[in-house]
């Protein structure tokens, strides 16, 4: 078995600006910076690896201002998934081969835990190309100067490739007659989204396969493709390069502002995926890693803790003039592990197990029943900064409001019914970012409704009152949970860190991130309460929250 690296590498597609202005100012000025979610100090921010017992984070950035432009690579550094040191940008556009920028890319581990980047960069001649660079000193533990290769650009578009659409080399993965694969975004002439598929014998040279991995005529260009197995027997991640027994295979592509993935079989020895779930389309029905803002995703195999790990890039939602007040733009979600789920008909995701290092004060209340129009504070917690876990469960599912095929596209459904919108099982979930009197408020809640086949638990993250400020976003999102509500709880956890809220339900069967911008309920003053505007009685069988410890985000000295 081939490993990825003696840790983990993980180069993204992932975007984040922090100003070349620092970020000086007082908390009460950064009320949206946030504590425990990886960001640089300033400006614009994306991959990541794990290699000699670090983590390192590298990601798309600008050092010269909180707006898109001048793409390098930022460079971090972990021991533990939580805590960051900010090294200097490992790639700068200065060659004719990446003028224009060094943007999203991966990396790999090669024979004899020799580390690469492949990166996709914009030419002197405006085109799209793939280079290649190598750590100067591979000794150096910190791997914090990278040489580009003397042979870039490794590949050009050529033929039928778009020279604007090609791009986002994945991390590689080897086959079994010992030559590397790589997939890469495109979008054929003639209209094809495309994984297009390379080999090499020695990771520096490549050569286009006859036939891509997968392609699609039904939606946009891919960004950003991830290509990796995953275990059918637990929750253990599984080498990039693995071939077994009980093992699936899932294909992530970017488009349409979201992380769209299918799951299949892999043939290593024909290089044939064939699917299992759904092709992938332009519905809101297409599995999805995140149904909110997250996209440009990447992920990476932990050998040490045996883990497969997701990260994705969360923009921003207010207006690009509050960048430069910020002096900073974009930001990560919080690591996940992510594996298949009991049905193996999709993904499962939940927050590494490190960040429970940053749990502080904790409360907890006990089961009870929450009737119809309850709303119940929990003391002592932040609505801005905290870890909340709920477990509620449901009885005999009476009067249930009723669902039909019309109605199937989920955000559009929460969209409808709303928080402020009474039904008879729902909504029913938690406020944070509350304010005093509930004039701002962000509900993540579920709703029950009877399908023509089954039940269906709809899952919200309703922002349209999230804030009093005007042109900010303040959409609303949806997924529905493959639960039977009647025989499993419905759990929520929800990550709250002053400007996101990154919410989980089903034990992680879906996820949904949103960015908030109250004026009111910031710091002490944003609140957190459990609440049930259905008609009809929920039990709520448990919660726990905690505040949250600040992550340590310094520069390296």
């Amino acid at each position: 078995m081939v490993k990825e690296m003696a840790g983990w590498v993980l180069s993204f597609c992932i975007l984040l600006v922090v100003n070349g202005v620092g970020v000086h100012a007082s908390e009460d000025l950064q009320p949206y910076r946030t504590a425990f979610h990886f960001q640089p100090l300033k400006n614009w921010m994306n991959g990541p690896m794990y290699f000699n017992g670090v983590y390192h984070l590298f990601y798309q950035y600008n050092p010269g201002g909180p707006l898109w432009g001048n793409i390098s690579w930022g460079h971090s550094i972990s021991h533990d998934l939580v805590n960051w040191f900010i090294l200097e940008p490992a790639l700068s556009p200065k060659e004719p081969y990446d003028i224009g920028g060094c943007f999203t890319g991966s990396s790999t581990i090669l024979h004899g835990s020799k580390p690469i980047i492949l990166y996709t960069a914009q030419d002197v001649d405006g085109a799209q190309v793939q280079n290649l660079a190598l750590p100067k000193n591979r000794s150096d533990p910190l791997l914090k100067d990278w040489i580009k290769w003397s042979g870039n650009p490794i590949l050009t578009p050529v033929n039928d490739i778009n020279t604007s659409q090609f791009r986002d080399p994945s991390t590689a993965w080897m086959g079994p007659d010992g030559k590397w694969r790589i997939v890469i975004g495109s979008e054929i002439i003639k209209g094809q989204a495309t994984a297009l598929l390379y080999y090499s014998t020695d990771g520096f040279n490549w050569t286009r396969s006859d036939k891509p991995l997968k392609f699609s005529r039904e939606t946009n260009m891919w960004e950003c493709p991830d290509f990796y197995p995953v275990s059918n027997t637990g929750k253990d991640g599984i080498d990039t390069s693995f071939q077994g027994n009980n093992t699936m295979h899932v294909l992530k592509v970017s488009f349409d502002s979201h992380d769209y993935y299918v799951i299949g079989m892999y043939d290593p020895q024909m290089d044939q995926f064939l699917l299992a779930t759904s092709d992938f389309n332009v519905s809101n029905t297409q599995l999805q890693y995140d149904y909110g803002r997250f996209y440009a995703s990447k992920s990476f195999y932990d050998g040490a803790k045996k883990r497969r790990v997701l990260w994705g890039w969360v923009n921003e939602g207010d207006n690009p003039s509050d960048a430069f007040k910020k002096g900073w733009s974009g930001l990560q979600s919080f690591p996940r592990s992510v594996w298949l789920s009991d049905t193996r008909k999709q993904l499962v995701q939940w927050p590494v197990e490190e960040i429970k290092k940053l749990r502080a004060k904790q409360v907890n209340m006990e089961s009870r029943e929450l009737k119809g129009g309850s709303l119940l504070e929990v003391p002592g917690i932040s609505g801005s900064q905290a870890d909340i876990e709920v477990v509620f469960s449901l009885s005999n599912l009476s009067d249930l409001e009723l669902i039909n095929s019309d109605m199937s596209d989920p955000q559009h459904l929460c969209d409808q019914k709303n928080v402020s919108t009474s039904g008879s099982y729902g909504p029913f979930g938690v406020l944070v970012f509350a304010s005093q009197n509930l004039t701002e408020q962000t509900a993540v809640f579920f709703r029950v409704f009877k399908g023509p086949n089954k039940f269906q638990v709809l899952m919200c993250s309703d922002q349209s009152r999230s804030s009093i400020a005007q042109g900010v976003d303040k959409s609303t999102y949806g997924a529905f949970l493959d639960l039977d509500p009647l025989h499993d709880k419905i759990s929520l956890r929800s990550l709250v860190d002053h400007s996101i809220v990154e919410s989980f339900g089903g034990e992680g069967l879906a996820c949904i991130t949103a960015r908030v911008y109250p004026k009111l309920a910031i710091h002490e003053h944003a609140k957190l309460y459990v609440f049930n505007n259905g008609t009809k009685s929920v039990t709520m069988l448990s919660l726990n929250a905690w505040n949250m410890n600040k992550a340590q985000i310094v520069p390296m000295d």
